[in-house]
């Protein structure tokens, strides 16, 4: 009862106030790294570091479990800030096996954070979403949010909670007296605070319809170039196939090389349908998330935006158990608007870190890192075994069609070598040239021959026209058959030649590096832009809310003391005399 008698409604109000600009305080103070030049300094070459964010690298040999040796580079991050010196060096290990395969730990700098379930010790274990020891030093980041949200909760239900035990148990006869400028102010203050939330609910609603589609792009151009490779893999393996199929003259490919076709287009359509599938699939996984995100910021702008304009409605007209009801509601949603502040910014910080690693990656693409996860490259000896199939079968293709050439096409024979004779005449039909010499180093072609670009245009002129038994019956020294036989093995040779730099960027993951830079320079910005535009409007909305809930409350009572003070003067005050006199006659 004594707190109820010494706390007057102005200190709690005084009290929610200076608790309502914590949130200003804390957005202005709020770092907001995104820059990749800052955070990019991720040499591969040896050196010494001479000064924060640069690094050591070392080797050591370590001797395996199983009595192999290995070399591990240890890549020491120096970092001259108050921190223990334990702390002082980050560890980012690199292993190099036996098969060259490397382990490369992403952007360690920018996510060496606390992590709540390690013991707040530093996470070291870099850009990894799959790694839940990731997800809980990004949250850390978010904790001021959720100590507020819960912070405002206890403390302004508290609040309501003494309020009422006031009105309940220590009712007064009379109100206090009427302050013409606490009226004044508590009115101005109100309409200023509405107009904030309005104008926090077009910055988070314009900002989260801006992140959302440039979420959405950025997951459509992965997916894109994901789908983009697949399909040039299954290209390539359909160009193996039908290599299998060709037959000049009965004339094919050996068979121990059909065989060799079976086998790496297994390995081929296996790559192909991995890639794509697990990057449609975990595209698709963040598409939800982003999706029910946006769901939940847009429903929470419009509540907000509906709350607020209810408020100063319902406080103008002095309808204060309906006051008293969106208050209430009111508690809640802050709290909720506060969470969904920290989840948003775990979210802007995990983009940023995205943005760093890919920028990490592309100066170290060889390395297997946690970002296979959303774009795989493909395995090194699966696009080095696809190169050096696709190579010899274009090399024994070519063979085939200059043993016709030398063998059938060009040479005279008599009426009686059937089905080899049809009566070939005229100029010799020149080679085909051979792109690759016998080990699949790139050949230049010799003077006289034809190259796989213009081989089909220059022998047309080679056709001859035949009878109705396929005897040639003008000058020529190939028939239809024949001519579309060898078209047939031109394309198929062209085909695989063609995809032979693909299959380069293949081998060393230049798809990925491209992909990568090109989100780096074109989806990174805005993102982290939009990102940000969103969080600040969820704390906008959630301060004024916050204060608005506080002025619905100083302003429905300045009115109460308004309207009583006015009625009490007009009954006390005395009419004038003239006045009762006039009435009187």
């Amino acid at each position: 009862m004594l707190l109820c008698l010494s706390l007057s409604l102005r200190w709690w109000s005084l009290l929610l106030l200076v608790f309502a600009f914590l949130p200003i305080l804390l957005l202005s103070s709020t770092p907001f790294p995104f820059s990749l030049a800052k955070h990019s300094p991720f040499p591969t070459t040896y050196q010494q570091a001479l000064g924060a964010g640069e690094y050591i690298e070392e080797e050591v040999v370590v001797l395996s479990s199983w009595g192999r040796t290995r070399t591990q580079r240890l890549l020491l991050l120096a970092d001259n800030s108050s921190t223990t010196e334990t702390e002082q060096q980050q560890l980012v290990v690199l292993d190099q096996e036996d098969y060259s395969t490397t382990t490369l730990v992403l952007a360690p700098r920018r996510t060496y954070r606390k992590d709540p379930l390690n013991h707040f010790k530093s996470y070291t274990g870099g850009w990894n979403i799959t790694n839940r020891h990731y997800w809980a030093s990004v949250g850390y980041t978010a904790l001021p949010f959720f100590a507020i949200a819960a912070i405002w909760f206890a403390v302004f239900g508290l609040c309501l909670f003494l309020i009422c035990l006031c009105y309940c148990c220590c009712p007064r006869e009379e109100p206090y007296a009427y302050s013409p400028i606490a009226y004044a102010l508590s009115l101005i203050f109100l309409v200023f605070f509405t107009v904030a939330t309005i104008i926090g609910c077009v910055v988070l609603y314009t900002g989260q319809q801006k992140f959302h589609s440039i979420t959405v792009n950025t997951l459509e151009y992965v997916v894109h170039q994901a789908d983009t490779t697949s399909e040039n893999l299954r290209n390539v393996s359909e160009y193996l196939s039908a290599a299998k199929q060709i037959n000049i003259s009965q004339v094919s490919l050996p068979p121990n090389v059909q065989t060799d076709i079976d086998q790496i287009q297994m390995t081929i359509d296996s790559s192909a349908t991995t890639l794509a599938t697990k990057t449609r699939d975990n595209s698709q996984d963040i598409k939800h998330l982003i999706e029910s995100v946006r769901l939940a910021l847009i429903i929470l702008s419009a509540i907000m935006l509906g709350l607020t304009f209810l408020g100063l409605v319902f406080s103008l007209f002095g309808m204060q158990l309906l006051v008293y009801i969106l208050v209430i509601t009111g508690w809640i949603l802050v709290t909720a608007t506060f969470i969904l502040c920290g989840i948003f910014l775990l979210l802007h910080n995990v983009t940023g870190d995205t943005c760093v690693a890919m920028n990490h990656w592309v100066q170290n693409p060889t390395a297997h890192t946690a970002l296979d996860d959303i774009l795989p490259c493909v395995d090194k000896t699966t696009a080095q075994d696809t190169l050096n199939r696709s190579k010899q079968v274009t090399s024994q293709l070519v063979d085939v069609i200059n043993t016709v050439i030398s063998n059938v096409s060009n040479i005279n024979f008599a009426p009686n070598f059937v089905p080899l004779y049809y009566n070939q005449s005229g100029p010799l039909v020149p080679s085909l040239c051979n792109p690759f010499n016998p080990d699949l180093t790139d050949r230049e072609c010799a003077p006289g021959e034809v190259d796989l670009n213009n081989a089909t245009q220059v022998w047309s002129g080679y056709v001859c026209q035949t009878s109705a038994n396929g005897i040639c019956v003008t000058i020529g020294r190939l028939n239809p058959t024949l001519y579309d036989q060898m078209s047939a093995t031109i394309n198929v040779s062209y085909g695989l030649y063609r995809y032979g730099p693909f299959l380069v960027e293949l081998e060393d993951c230049t798809f990925v590096r491209e992909t990568f830079l090109e989100i780096e320079a074109t989806y990174c910005g805005g993102l982290g832009k939009y990102s940000h535009q969103v969080y600040v409007g969820l704390v906008m909305v959630a301060s004024a809310v916050m204060v608005s809930l506080v002025f619905w409350v100083i302003y429905g009572r300045e009115r109460r003391h308004r309207l009583y003070t006015k009625d009490h003067h007009d009954i006390h005050t005395p009419r004038p005399r003239g006045h009762d006199d006039k009435h009187a006659e």
